[in-house]
């Protein structure tokens, strides 16, 4: 392996429209300073970025919604989120902001590179485009029925109800969410990236050259790359964003997704004028933090960008994590289902370490998690507490009550004593190779190991008995378990900053070397120690309790709104009835849609023909399970291209009142064809 020179680290950039959840947290920034606080330990040159993500539609249209300029929506959650984020102790190097200058410029110089190299496909299109505004809409702005679900109101790129994703020719009586208006097609030029001209390359450098990657990320990445990369465009019709540095382009900006990596350099420019050394000598090692959602642009386009423009290195790592649900429902901003940065900050005070000990000890490092509050209180009352706690408290105050505070000589020691002088050292050992293969669940918990090694060890030796008979046996005893409680203030360091910042000040210690974990000399006989106090605090119920009440409360809003009949539709006549043709049929194969996370493939038996449906299903089914099952599709609906994939055909689903998509089906079994009238 490799040893480099430095370390830059970067984490996916937060987008400012909303504040900083626990999703959020476990699966990008508590990874990310757990490895920063490492590095930064074991002495090498290393610097943590980030920043707010400040441009593209979510925000102009929560600007809009509000009825305020869209620099106030990013200037009131940049705020917010850089506040969460220093009080949960999460040691950025800088956390910045896109709409800074500095990021202008170099958005700007990077594209303008690019642009004169010749890397750019300069193509016009048919967009859309609303007449009474008088401008080209973005995917955003364009809403409609969706043709999977039939959902009335999915947007230009998503149907929020169904999760497919869309284009806006793909909607069914698309209008202006600006002026409600029908919109028409217009021709609009606009700067493409020829992801495919970069293909060969990157399937050297991402299949070949980087097997080491976590398996969900190296598997996303050659999906894309086994079913063919496509032209991007980098440019958009919007009046929010970095401006289009070329003539011709009034009224464009850069595209969301080719701005925002850059801001990872606008920051370090931002934070150092060495910046360079950090972006241009192959001696620093680039690692990316980010979430599953965000693969694909850091695994693929930003190193395609930063190739195209040839003087940047590209990342060695790209740990990716996959998402964390919340009490077996997903997190959700729109429907305020989640647990926020900065209420948790206010509810449970001086408990941040809590929240990061829960978060990584139960982090979606290879499959989506679930976050319980009640899994929460348990962690901190029986490991945090019982066994953490419980340790440091036994170790300070046994030495306060034998000996003053004063570290007592070892004198000789036992089998048992050497074995445990030998784990010390081969947990700190374990602990290291976990964290610099991004396992941090693993690291922590052969970190808590150190805990649960001096818990047994003083319930083993018993010195609280042995004192009375063998008082010299005693020094050596606390001596090997004040030296395990001075190794825990060095490899809970990176898990539990807070809690071994106190632990530290009892003990008089300040060592935070990490070539000094597993030495079993850190505390010199006589050395004097603190008296203690609580390291961790246990959990009451009642706190627990309102915490679940308030999701319950969020949950009975959520359940109100989903209730409200929705209103009835233009009368039609018998004969319109007629021409819907609803048949029964049967799934005979179902399989996902490649690049996807919500669509399933299915080919059915209707009666008539066995076709091809694609359905938006993926998040409510599992293929196999599906496999037999019989299903009612809109036979006769007008064939669409979804994803290259010719549909025929809708199945009708209902939705219930937590937005669950549940398939209609027959109470009986009855032929493939039977119509539904």
């Amino acid at each position: 392996m490799k040893n480099f020179k430095r370390y830059l680290v970067t984490s996916a950039l937060p987008y400012a429209n909303g504040p900083i959840h626990i999703g959020h947290l476990a699966g990008v920034y508590i990874p990310s300073d757990i490895y920063t606080r490492y590095l930064r330990m074991k002495g090498v040159d290393v610097i943590s970025v980030c920043g707010s993500d400040e441009h593209g539609v979510p925000i102009t249209l929560k600007a809009r919604k509000e009825g305020v300029s869209p620099q106030e929506i990013v200037d009131r959650y940049h705020t917010i989120n850089k506040k969460a984020f220093e009080d949960f102790g999460i040691a950025f190097d800088i956390f910045s902001r896109t709409s800074n200058k500095v990021h202008y410029e170099t958005a700007s110089d990077f594209f303008r590179t690019l642009y004169n190299k010749g890397e750019f496909i300069e193509k016009s299109s048919e967009q859309y485009f609303d007449e009474e505004a008088c401008c080209f809409l973005a995917d955003r702005y364009i809403m409609g029925t969706c043709p999977l679900c039939g959902n009335e109101n999915a947007y230009g790129d998503q149907c929020e109800k169904c999760g497919t994703s869309l284009s806006p020719n793909e909607l069914i009586d698309p209008h202006s969410t600006i002026s409600g208006s029908k919109p028409v097609l217009r021709e609009t030029l606009h700067w493409y990236l020829p992801l495919d001209k970069y293909e060969p390359w990157l399937k050297k450098w991402i299949l070949e050259d980087h097997k080491e990657w976590k398996v969900n990320v190296y598997g996303q990445c050659k999906s894309w790359l086994d079913h063919g990369l496509q032209p991007r465009a980098v440019s958009r019709d919007l009046d929010w964003g970095v401006p289009v540095p070329v003539e011709g382009a009034k009224g464009k900006v850069l595209y969301v997704w080719f701005d925002a990596p850059i801001g990872y350099i606008s920051a370090t420019k931002e934070l150092t004028p060495d910046w360079e050394k950090y972006w241009k000598d192959k001696e620093t090692k680039m690692v990316h933090f980010i979430g599953k959602d965000n693969i694909v642009f850091h695994c693929i386009i930003f190193p395609a960008m930063l190739n195209a423009e040839g003087t940047f290195i590209l990342p060695e790592n790209v740990p990716a994590n996959e998402f964390l649900n919340l009490e077996n429902d997903k997190i959700s901003t729109s429907r305020n289902w989640a647990v926020w940065l900065h209420e948790y900050l206010e509810d449970f005070p001086g408990k941040q370490d809590v929240l990061r000990y829960s978060l990584c000890a139960n982090a979606p490092e290879t499959k989506d998690n679930d976050f319980t509050w009640k899994d929460f209180q348990a962690r901190n009352n029986n490991e945090l507490v019982a066994i953490l706690g419980n340790f440091v408290n036994r170790a300070l105050v046994l030495t306060n009550n034998y000996y003053d505070g004063k570290v007592p000589a070892r004198g000789k020691t036992d089998s048992n004593d050497d074995a445990v002088l030998k784990e010390i050292a081969r947990i700190r050992e374990n602990v290291e190779s976990s964290l610099e293969a991004f396992r941090f669940r693993e690291a922590l918990k052969e970190a808590m190991n150190l805990a649960r090694l001096g818990n047994k060890y003083l319930a083993d030796a018993e010195p609280w008995k042995v004192i009375k008979t063998d008082p010299e046996r005693v020094k050596t005893i606390m001596n090997i378990a004040l030296q395990i409680t001075a190794n825990l203030t060095i490899v809970c360091e990176p898990f539990l900053p807070f809690s071994m910042e106190k632990l530290r000040g009892w003990i008089n210690f300040n060592e935070l070397k990490w070539s000094e974990a597993g030495k079993t000399d850190l505390l010199i006989t006589g050395h004097v120690i603190n008296k203690p106090g609580l390291l961790f605090e246990k959990i009451e119920d009642e706190d627990i309790t309102k915490q679940i009440d308030k999701l319950l409360a969020t949950k009975k809003a959520n359940e109100a709104e989903g209730a409200k009949t929705a209103p009835g539709k233009d009368v039609i006549t018998f004969d319109d009835f007629t021409k819907i043709d609803i048949r029964t049929a049967t799934i005979l194969e179902a399989e996902k849609v490649p690049k996807t996370t919500r669509l399933l493939k299915l080919k059915i038996d209707t009666g008539l023909d066995i076709r091809t449906i694609v359905s938006g299903i993926a998040e409510y089914y599992e293929p196999e399970a599906i496999i037999g099952k019989q299903i009612s599709v809109l036979a006769n609906l007008e064939p669409r291209k979804i994803k290259g994939i010719e549909s025929k055909g809708m199945i009708l689903m209902a939705e219930d009142k937590d937005g669950k998509l549940v398939m209609v089906t027959p109470a009986d079994k009855v032929s493939n064809g039977s119509m539904i009238k």
